[in-house]
């Protein structure tokens, strides 16, 4: 099952705030033996989140959409997330129950009367207004849930909440299959004096003889270390077809006069 990230904000796109969430999910993944397969970043227009959610839902995909899920005027995601599905929303019970214990917690902290009535609090639960059908991904921040339906998951943009959310639904029962399998390797070197397109027919030889080996080439012209480089490397699941493929690449460099640099394994 392929992985996709959705980051909804103006605020990423205009430069405000700067996105934390594409290098966290990553190394969420990684560390479960997964990877991330595409990322989209979308700002509050509903027709453009509304678009990429359709995709999201249409697709056999493990998506995870971070922002948006609030209850002010430039929160739009719950809505989009309803028109996408052709959906209702509907007040979640067990989200409702969340955020009534939510208000009674911080009126405590604050010393206050609890009044679920009060017009600011009647408010607050909006942001238990899901698609119909959806259910909760719980908030260990602040009980202030997201929500799933199918396979794509909303949790809000603020890190401090998001993160262990992701956490929670990849560690659940539902993707325990996910998880466990091989982890992808990399193993590259630093070419110097060679171009790309001299070294294409090589890679393009490498992944034809081996299955499952990816090949990339990085180049660089002003690394701070390297200077003017490629890095040229092979990844794959498969640690013997991976070292194989490795050599191979490697003499075919030197067979083109390509100067080595240090190699490099993750």
């Amino acid at each position: 099952m392929n992985i996709g990230l959705i980051i909804i904000g103006d605020e990423i796109l205009s430069g405000k705030r700067q996105d934390k969430h594409l290098a966290k999910v990553i190394e969420l993944l990684s560390a479960r033996g997964l990877a991330l397969a595409w990322a989209r970043y979308v700002g509050d227009d509903r027709a453009r989140i509304t678009e990429a959610l359709q995709h999201a839902f249409a697709a056999d995909e493990l998506v995870f959409s971070c922002g948006g899920i609030g209850a002010t005027p430039d929160d739009h995601t719950r809505q989009c997330a309803a028109a996408a599905l052709g959906r209702p929303l509907a007040l979640h019970l067990e989200a409702k129950a969340l955020i009534l214990e939510r208000m009674r917690d911080v009126a405590a902290e604050q010393g206050v009367p609890y009044e679920p009535e009060r017009a600011d609090n009647l408010h607050r639960l909006n942001m238990g207004l899901f698609p119909a059908g959806a259910s909760i991904i719980p908030n260990p921040y602040n009980k202030i849930a997201g929500f799933s339906v199918e396979h794509v998951h909303f949790v809000p943009g603020f890190p401090v909440m998001a993160w262990p959310m992701i956490e929670w639904v990849l560690d659940h029962p539902r993707y325990a299959h996910l998880q466990g399998g091989a982890r992808q390797r990399e193993r590259s070197v630093i070419v110097f004096g060679a171009m790309e397109a001299t070294l294409t027919p090589l890679m393009e030889d490498v992944e034809a003889r081996f299955a499952g080996i990816k090949v990339f080439s990085l180049p660089s012209v002003d690394h701070p270390a390297y200077g003017r480089h490629i890095e040229l490397g092979v990844k794959g699941d498969g640690e013997q077809a991976l070292d194989a493929a490795f050599t191979v690449l490697r003499n075919g460099v030197l067979a083109l006069n390509g100067q080595l640099g240090p190699e490099l394994v993750r």
